[in-house]
């Protein structure tokens, strides 16, 4: 079977947005079911693929047939089906793997959220505490905790991929302390400390993210000594003094929520504090298909949007702080690195 195809006319290119959900069940489908796993380095007949991820080789071949459609694993002449490089992203153990992030963009919530977007465009906020009586986060770590852990293991990903890029980029020469305000798990934390061997470090998020904090971090680590971590919400208070405060990927709730997490940030910093706010932007990305699709879905479950440029800059300067400088991290991030005020 072969996959290449001629552009659809604008009738069927229709037709295939319409059925968009179709897609991205099947992507999840396969993630949940270990199929990229299950899969080596050599083709399999789907008979073996089945058996190996215990399904019926019927539908398991449509499934794949459906994937190899977008590339995410290919059909050979033979009937067996073969690896791509974007199905080997839904491998566990690949080291760019994006199973998780897959399945916590495919969580069931959203397949209740996505029906009601018109309804967040017409009023702005969103649907989700219409849904299930609370807001997001609250309803995500009460109500659905295990979509709560693949949230978790999701920023993971994310995280462990682009600390290094991170760390690499700041150059805090001179700086004693550091504190990563919702920082995950802490693998900026952990990144920048191997890089400046004499820093202390602080980690601040909700209690049940830190409670899963790099066991490096954590009591008898080989960065305990030099770390803390601190179980808190950015919102309510920041309980951590340091010279430099990294805000990675948070800022993106609803503008009341950004405007009291900086303000905090800056009222625990204090004047000459710098303070290093880091996001993906909607207006400078080389993938917009998935930055505005986010940017949606933060609309939905938090009210929140992804940043322009100008957008981020407005909220930093409402928020009382001086941008010094706005660089690229890598071809996904930006830094605006700012300062308080004396």
């Amino acid at each position: 079977m072969t996959t290449t195809q001629s552009a659809p006319p604008p009738s069927m290119r229709l037709r295939e947005l319409a059925f968009g959900a179709a897609c991205a069940a099947a992507v999840r489908a396969a993630a949940r079911l270990g199929v990229a796993d299950a899969l080596g380095d050599s083709p399999m007949a789907v008979e073996d693929l089945a058996a190996a991820v215990k399904t019926e080789p019927r539908p398991l071949r449509r499934l794949l047939r459906a994937l190899s459609c977008y590339g995410v694993f290919t059909e050979r002449p033979d009937g067996t089906f073969a690896h791509t490089d974007v199905s080997r992203l839904l491998r566990e153990d690949d080291p760019n793997s994006l199973r998780a992030i897959t399945l916590w963009c495919t969580e069931p919530w959203t397949w209740d959220a996505w029906p009601l977007l018109d309804e967040a465009v017409r009023t702005g906020r969103n649907v989700v505490e219409d849904l299930y009586g609370k807001e997001f986060f609250p309803y995500l770590n009460e109500d659905a905790p295990e979509s709560a852990d693949v949230f978790n293991r999701a920023m993971t990903t994310s995280s462990v991929q682009s600390a290094r890029d991170v760390a690499e980029f700041l150059d805090l020469t001179g700086c004693s302390s550091v504190a990563d305000i919702g920082g995950g798990q802490g693998h900026v934390v952990a990144s920048l400390l191997d890089k400046y061997p004499s820093m202390h470090g602080a980690l601040l998020d909700l209690p049940r993210v830190v409670e899963n904090a790099v066991p490096r971090l954590l009591a008898g680590g080989d960065l305990a000594g030099r770390a803390r971590v601190v179980p808190g919400d950015v919102r309510t208070a920041v309980p951590v003094k340091a010279d430099v405060y990294v805000i990675k990927n948070i800022l993106e709730w609803d503008d009341e929520s950004t405007a009291r997490a900086l303000r905090n940030v800056r009222a625990a910093g204090g004047p000459g504090t710098r303070v290093v706010v880091i996001e993906n932007l909607v207006d400078d990305s080389p993938s917009m298909r998935f930055s505005t699709a986010m940017d949606l879905l933060l609309l939905l479950n938090v009210g929140g949007a992804k940043h322009t440029t100008q957008s981020m800059v407005d909220r930093l300067t409402e928020a009382g702080l001086v941008i010094d400088d706005i660089s690229p991290v890598n071809p996904y991030l930006h830094a605006f690195d700012c300062h308080v005020p004396g």
